[in-house]
C-alpha cells in the first residue's frame, strides 16, 4: 500500500500544499523541483525506477504545472494518459494548485477505454468533473463546453495509423481551441511502432473522414505532437500550439524500448504485435472477414467461414512478405463479425519486426483473398481505409502489392519532404 501509485501521489500533494505555507516566498517551479527530485528517489510501485523515456506528463509535473498556471483546463484523456508511476492525468491535474482542472474530454472507447459504439456524455465518478463524449452526439467540442475553459491539454496514446481515430479527435479539438481562441497543450507521448517506417499510400484531399482527417499515408511514422505540428500548419489550423516535449524517446524505438508500461489503448488493441501490424490488417475491417474480435488475439489472426486455412496459408506463404509467416488455424470469434461461427485462417506470426511493411502485408492478403474467394470477399470497403482512388484501382487491375505501393511513390515522397520540418526527435535527415 505505501508503495503504491496513489499513496505516493497523495503524499506529494500532500507535501506540495506545506512547502507552498510554510514556504511561501518560492516560485512554483522551484517547489516542482524539490518535490521530484523528492519523489523520484522513491521506488515506485512493484520496485521500479524512472522509464527510459518520460512523456509530456512527466516534464509538465517536473515543471510543476507552469505552463498552465492560473489556468482553469479541460483534458482530453482516457486510460493511457498516465504518468511514470501510473497516475493519471486526470488526477494530477484535479489535485494541482497551480492550476484548476474543470473538464474532461473523452475521444472513442470513452474515458476508461471500454466502450465500443457511441460513448454518452458523464460525470467522472472520482473528481465529480463533467466528461463530455467526443464520440457521442457531437466530435467536436461545442462552444458552450468550452466556455470556462482557458486551455486544453491533450494526453493520449496513439498507435501510428492515419485511421486511429484519437489524432482526428485532437485534430477537432485543436480546431475548437482555435476558435475560441485558447492555447493547445499536447502531452507528447512515443509513436509505439517507431518513427523512421512510414507506409502506404496517402489518403485522397476528398476522402477526409473521421478515419482520415487530412491527406497522410497509412502509417505515419510521427509522435501526436509532431502531427499536431503538421496539422497546425498544413491544414491552417492556427491554433496557439504548445508541445511539452518527451525526454529521452528516439525514432528507432518500438513501443517496448522505452521502459513503459503496456496500457491497452484501444479494446482489442491489446499488445505490440498487433499495434505493429494493425497498419495492415486494418484495410480489412469491412471486407466480411473477422480480425480476430471477440478472441484473445485481436489483429493478429485473420479468417472466416469460408476461409480453407491451409490454401490460404499457402497463398500468403508464396507472395512473401518480409518479417512475417503464416500458420493456419481455425478459431471463433466471440464478437463482431462471425461471431459464434468457426472460422478458417491465419495466425500472422511476426519473424522480424524491423523487416515488416505491415500495409504491404495487409495488402498481399487482400490480394490473395479477392483472388481465391472472389464470390465471398467484399473488395469495396477497403477504399474507406486504403484511402486513394488510384491505389485501390492498381490493386484491382492485378498489380502486385509492391508495384502499387511504388506507383504512388511521387505524392508520397512530397509529403515525407514536408514531414521533416515538423518532426521534433532527432529528425531524420
Amino acid at each position: 500500500m505505501y508503495n503504491s501509485p496513489r499513496f505516493l501521489r497523495m503524499v506529494f500533494l500532500m507535501l506540495q500544499k506545506l512547502i507552498k505555507a510554510y514556504y511561501s516566498s518560492l516560485c512554483v517551479t522551484q517547489i516542482g523541483c524539490i518535490l521530484v527530485c523528492l519523489l523520484y528517489t522513491v521506488p515506485l510501485a512493484g520496485g521500479d525506477r524512472l522509464p527510459k523515456v518520460l512523456n509530456g506528463i512527466d516534464i509538465l509535473l517536473r515543471q510543476n504545472f507552469e505552463p498552465l498556471d492560473g489556468k482553469r483546463v479541460g483534458l482530453i484523456t482516457n486510460q493511457t494518459g498516465l504518468a511514470a508511476d501510473g497516475t493519471p492525468t486526470i488526477d494530477l491535474l484535479f489535485g494541482s494548485n497551480v492550476c484548476e482542472l474543470v473538464a474532461l474530454f473523452s475521444p472513442e472507447h470513452g474515458i476508461r477505454g471500454t466502450q465500443d459504439g457511441s460513448v454518452d456524455s458523464s460525470v467522472d465518478g472520482i473528481t465529480g468533473l463533467p466528461v463530455y463524449s467526443l464520440y457521442g452526439d457531437t466530435r467536436r467540442p461545442k462552444p458552450e463546453m468550452l466556455h470556462r475553459i482557458d486551455a486544453l491539454v491533450f494526453d493520449i496514446q496513439d498507435i501510428g495509423a492515419r485511421f486511429y481515430t484519437y489524432i482526428t479527435t485532437m485534430a477537432y479539438c485543436m480546431e475548437a481551441a482555435a476558435e475560441a481562441k485558447i492555447p493547445f497543450y499536447v502531452l507528447d507521448r512515443p509513436n509505439p511502432v517507431g518513427g523512421i517506417q512510414v507506409e502506404g499510400p496517402m489518403l485522397d484531399a476528398d476522402k477526409t473522414s473521421f478515419i482520415g482527417y487530412m491527406p497522410l499515408p497509412v502509417r505515419h511514422g510521427m509522435t501526436v505532437g509532431e502531427l499536431a505540428r503538421y496539422f497546425n500548419r498544413e491544414n491552417g489550423i492556427g491554433a496557439e500550439l504548445h508541445i511539452i516535449k518527451m525526454e529521452g524517446w528516439r525514432r528507432t524505438f518500438y513501443y517496448n524500448d522505452t521502459g513503459q508500461l503496456w496500457v491497452n489503448p484501444s479494446p482489442n488493441m491489446r499488445n505490440m504485435n498487433a499495434a505493429i501490424l494493425y497498419p495492415g490488417l486494418c484495410l480489412l475491417e469491412r471486407t466480411g472477414v473477422s480480425l480476430g474480435w471477440g478472441t484473445d488475439r485481436p489483429f493478429e489472426v485473420v479468417g472466416a467461414p469460408w476461409i480453407e486455412p491451409r490454401r490460404f496459408a499457402d497463398a500468403l506463404r508464396e507472395a512473401r512478405p518480409a518479417g512475417v509467416d503464416f500458420v493456419p488455424i481455425f478459431f471463433t470469434p466471440e464478437e463482431r463479425r462471425h461471431s459464434g461461427t468457426e472460422c478458417g485462417g491465419v495466425n500472422i506470426s511476426i519473424t522480424h519486426r524491423e523487416k515488416i511493411h505491415s500495409v504491404l502485408v495487409g495488402l498481399t492478403m487482400i490480394s490473395v483473398l479477392n483472388r481465391l474467394y472472389p464470390d465471398n470477399f467484399k473488395m469495396d470497403p477497403v477504399l474507406d481505409f486504403l484511402g486513394s482512388t488510384e491505389a485501390m484501382r492498381r490493386l484491382r487491375s492485378g498489380m502486385s502489392p509492391a508495384e502499387v505501393l511504388q506507383a504512388g511513390r511521387k505524392e508520397f515522397e512530397e509529403f515525407m519532404d514536408k514531414r521533416r520540418k515538423f518532426l521534433i526527435y532527432d529528425p531524420v535527415k
